[in-house]
């Protein structure tokens, strides 16, 4: 039996009273955001300025070319340890986007601040990378089978797409500390190009099936 108006009208007002308490949360998010921000700056110059003050005192080491004293062995120690605390507190901080993402993606923060958010994004990426995989080569296998042009189309497609992908989602892990090889970015980095050109040859032939060979070794 529906609600009647007066019923409605004692929601609402309910509903209105329970806003203004919500209303009160979020400007105390808003602040604790805006506070956050302030002290990410504040941290952010700190540490480029701890950075260039390490630099400067390594140089000025270097020249005075001093190794053998004990007061140098202790204050090369003490240098050491700053160094990891202050990767440490990088490690919590956003970082720059490297070239790539820049180019891809602008200057849009890709950073994850904590430890659990960056295992729960490798996890995508690894699930990512074992889909994509077994989608492939069951679409490989079709191809290789029926040799239609679309098919093949299809699969290049997908390709591109995939190592597209795949080099974004490896370049927002470096960002975020991942261990990430250099060697196997660019392994992905030239695996995009080459599909990429492939799929342009390919365009511009018309009616022709690609050979089994370039379709495997894609």
């Amino acid at each position: 039996m529906p609600a009647s108006f007066d019923d409605l009208q004692k929601e609402l007002e309910v509903l209105n009273s329970e806003y203004q308490s919500f209303e009160e949360v979020h400007k105390d998010y808003l602040k604790a955001v805006n506070e956050m921000n302030a002290l990410q700056s504040q941290c952010i110059a700190g540490l480029k300025h701890h950075y260039h003050r390490i630099g400067c005192i390594q140089k000025d080491l270097n020249r005075l070319g001093i190794t053998d004293d004990e007061k140098v062995k202790t204050f090369v120690q003490q240098k050491a340890l700053r160094d990891n605390q202050l990767q440490e507190i990088q490690e919590t901080l956003p970082r720059e986007n490297g070239l790539y993402l820049r180019i891809i993606l602008g200057n849009v923060n890709v950073s994850l601040l904590n430890k659990a958010d960056r295992f729960r994004y490798k996890e995508e990426y690894e699930k990512f990378k074992l889909v994509l995989t077994i989608i492939c080569l069951c679409l490989l296998l079709v191809t290789l089978t029926f040799h239609y042009r679309v098919l093949d189309a299809i699969f290049l497609f997908l390709l591109v797409w995939y190592y597209c992908t795949l080099t974004i989602r490896e370049s927002i892990l470096k960002v975020n500390t991942s261990k990430i090889k250099g060697w196997w970015l660019s392994k992905h980095y030239i695996s995009t190009v080459l599909s990429g050109l492939i799929i342009t040859c390919y365009s511009a032939v018309a009616s022709v099936s690609l050979p089994e060979g370039v379709l495997i070794s894609t």
